[in-house]
């Protein structure tokens, strides 16, 4: 069966097994291009859809699938940067409310959220607190309203009382409890989702999305490329060679110095919370501005993070959490639960690797010191690497990576960005999303899509309720390539092992008679 979808993009932006076919025969025929990126993640997908929507030949290559790495593993925020005015980082915390502004507002409104945050305040100390942290959120409800996020969108901070409190958050201890404050931020729907709706945009825009196909070398005008389904090599020429591998990047560019932190979540049922659907944030003890914070999610899960630490060694491709990261997470929520959470609760963790951009020594004490700017760097091979950065500036940062590439390489005549009001797959005004004629569950992973989703034919449930049509839609207009990209990227079973193996079955079966292109991951 063929999907074809065509919507505000030139061209269809459904990737599958065909299409990619399509392009590398294509990308053999005419090795010549404008812009290669190598890495799939949102940096990387954003730096695609930038470059195609000028209008330039752009061909995106990831080793593994879309959103493999560390993009799948945030803390799925469209984060406005408060943490950032608290140590000082004016300018991007500027730069995260412009960009949350933009997800919510015009981007990605059906794959975005706002996102009430409950601190609940117990007493002694907590007039004090209350005064400090209210501060705070009113600094970042000043950005929000600089950036022009209105007040629809994303509602001031508050002062609520013990009552209030309780019924946002039903499993705090009612204890000493006075009150509480809630603040906003964005939500993800699901930060994998995001980027594959930013590659498949790109794709519409008429770049060549490339999956299981490795970058072995670069050059600042030339790689090598191997498909990693056959061991087929491609040598290509390329104007332009932008390194988007995030943590990875010194192993495409050895003069590219990074010192990873790890950030680690909790995976718990929502219930075992009292079902809430907010964000409880609970200080970190002997800090002022880190948080430990929940996310509830999809299928009845919440996260609970998230940690900073250095991440030394070997940067592996799925990084785990310590059993000291579990302890500090579960030992701060446990500060304000009635009930406290036990290891038993914890139905899996996941960890995600920042990239984060320092000198060659590497000097700083801790990881929550390093900045997180981002950079264009050029190696001595030619070759640009843009790195550091946060997933909610993604755009910014591929907007960067592409005017440098222009400045450095392309020339004059090259349109500029066009991606602040470019909207992705999918999107539709938030004020009208109730109208689009789907199921909830549906409309708030699809957007406009859904009705093309529910129209495709029926077939075996996965786990949690994830139904043959969501399963199909993956492989016929996402570029699912294997059951692993199904239930680990598409649908995000697979982080809990109890729903990936009630899952397999059904998503192999997605697949039709071909069957998976690649092996199970």
């Amino acid at each position: 069966m063929t999907v074809t979808i065509v919507g505000r993009t030139p061209c269809s932006s459904a990737l599958s097994a065909a299409r990619r076919s399509r392009d590398l025969a294509a990308l053999g025929d005419r090795p010549d291009i404008d812009l290669l990126v190598v890495g799939g993640g949102v940096t990387g997908a954003g730096i695609a859809l930038d470059a195609a929507a000028r209008g330039l030949r752009t061909v995106l290559v990831e080793r593994h699938d879309l959103a493999f790495g560390t993009s799948r593993w945030s803390s799925k925020l469209a984060h406005g940067g408060l943490r950032y005015l608290a140590s000082g980082q004016f300018a991007i915390a500027h730069e995260s409310a412009a960009e949350r502004h933009l997800l919510l507002t015009r981007i990605a409104p059906h794959l975005t959220r706002p996102l009430a945050q409950v601190m609940p305040l117990y007493a002694p100390g907590h007039m004090a607190r209350g005064a400090y942290v209210g501060l705070g959120y009113g600094l970042g409800d000043g950005l929000r309203r600089f950036v022009g996020t209105p007040d629809a969108v994303l509602s001031a901070p508050s002062a609520i009382g013990s009552a209030t409190t309780r019924q946002f958050v039903p499993a705090v201890r009612t204890e000493s409890l006075r009150g509480g404050l809630r603040g906003w931020d964005g939500q993800l729907i699901d930060d994998a989702r995001l980027v594959i709706a930013i590659a498949r945009t790109a794709a519409g825009y008429g770049a060549s999305i490339l999956t299981r196909v490795e970058a072995l070398d670069l050059a600042g005008d030339a790689a090598t490329l191997r498909d990693t389904l056959t061991g087929e090599t491609l040598a290509v020429r390329s104007r332009v060679v932008l390194n988007a591998t995030g943590v990875w990047a010194s192993d495409l560019a050895a003069d590219v110095h990074l010192r990873p932190s790890r950030g680690t979540h909790l995976v718990v049922d929502t219930d075992r919370l009292g079902g809430s659907d907010v964000s409880l944030t609970v200080p970190v003890e002997g800090s002022t501005s880190r948080f430990v914070f929940t996310v509830p999610s999809m299928h009845g899960r919440t996260y609970i993070g998230l940690t900073d630490v250095p991440a030394d060694g070997a940067i592996p491709d799925v990084p785990y959490a310590t059993d000291a990261e579990i302890d500090m997470l579960l030992a701060t929520m446990n500060t304000v639960l009635a009930e406290p959470l036990r290891q038993a609760d914890v139905l899996a963790t996941f960890a995600g690797l920042r990239p984060l951009l320092t000198d060659a020594g590497g000097a700083q004490d801790a990881t929550s010191d390093v900045s997180r700017r981002h950079a264009i760097l050029e190696s001595a091979t030619g070759v640009l690497t843009v790195v550091g950065g946060k997933l909610t500036t993604y755009r910014r940062m591929a907007q960067d990576g592409v005017d440098e590439a222009v400045r450095r390489r392309l020339g004059p005549g090259i349109p500029p960005s066009s991606t602040r009001t470019l909207p992705l797959v999918g999107a539709w005004p938030r004020h009208r999303i109730a109208e689009i004629p789907a199921s909830p569950r549906y409309v708030r992973r699809y957007g406009a899509e859904a009705p093309f989703v529910a129209a495709l034919p029926g077939g075996m449930r996965a786990a949690r309720g994830v139904t043959a049509q969501e399963l199909r839609w993956g492989v016929l207009v996402e570029g699912a390539l294997t059951v692993g990209d199904l239930l680990d990227r598409r649908t995000r079973l697979g982080l809990v092992d109890a729903d990936r193996a009630e899952s397999v079955e059904a998503a192999a079966s997605a697949f039709g008679e071909s069957g998976p292109v690649a092996s199970l991951e």
